[in-house]
């Protein structure tokens, strides 16, 4: 048996998210799988190092499986990318070590949502960004992301009701930038912020998106934040951002 890691890119626009589902056979997970277990001729098994929602894209997922092969990681990395959807990419292939498993040995991984402000609305380019008309308070929006940052229980923040796992997780870093992008020559003001974190829960990243978007609008004041994450009561913050502003940028071992 060789046990490889690989690094992925996908556009999870078309797909209900990475974890495969008894209800459908439309999951980039099972996608993979199915192509893996038809190139090998076995049963393969692959661990992503976390479950991205129907929509969420990918620009550095990693996985792991274990497979008996005699291909080295180059002809792997080949042949999955000759059979794989043209959404999905293989970007690095490597053999790991047996033990090697992609989600229970990650560190930190980094998400980033992506705002594109003003009122024209971007044509191309748009299944990646959200698109809001009105400009935001990105100053407010830092300084209401400061107490995030540290361990803390972000119930709050969950958007699966039946979760009945540990709900404390650790950001280590929030940033928010602002850019130009040009686009033939229109020229779109765009936001990133980036969570960087040991974990996140289902619905967080976008549900904390959400929340800073109601700060940098004006609706919700600074310390409306704070008594979120200490209220540890969905109800209290703010709306799930859509999911297709949002990329699993980076995730680090």
């Amino acid at each position: 048996m060789k046990n490889f890691r690989i690094t992925l890119q996908y556009d999870g626009s078309r797909y209900d998210g990475w974890q495969k589902q008894g209800n459908t056979d439309n999951t980039i997970q099972g996608k993979i799988e199915a192509m893996l277990t038809k190139l090998f001729e076995q049963q393969v098994e692959i661990q992503g190092s976390g479950r991205t929602d129907a929509g969420v894209h990918a620009l550095g997922q990693v996985a792991s499986f274990s497979v008996k092969t005699d291909l080295g990681p180059a002809k792997v990395m080949e042949r999955m990318n000759t059979y794989l959807p043209k959404d999905i990419i293989v970007t690095d292939c490597q053999l790991t070590d047996a033990r090697f498993h992609a989600r229970l040995n990650a560190k930190n991984k980094t998400y980033i949502y992506r705002i594109v402000t003003g009122c024209i609305r971007p044509v191309f380019g748009r299944q990646y960004v959200l698109w809001h008309q009105e400009r935001l308070d990105t100053d407010s929006m830092r300084k209401a992301s400061e107490c995030l940052i540290g361990e803390h229980d972000f119930k709050s923040f969950l958007g699966n009701r039946h979760y009945k796992k540990s709900t404390i997780r650790t950001i280590e870093s929030i940033t928010i930038t602002e850019d130009m992008i040009k686009s033939g020559e229109a020229e779109f003001p765009e936001i990133t912020i980036a969570f960087t974190g040991n974990g996140f829960l289902p619905n967080m990243v976008r549900i904390l998106t959400g929340t800073l978007i109601e700060i940098g609008e004006g609706q919700r004041s600074l310390s409306d934040m704070e008594d979120i994450l200490k209220g540890c009561d969905r109800a209290l913050a703010g709306p799930t951002a859509p999911a297709h502003g949002l990329t699993l940028l980076k995730v680090v071992y």
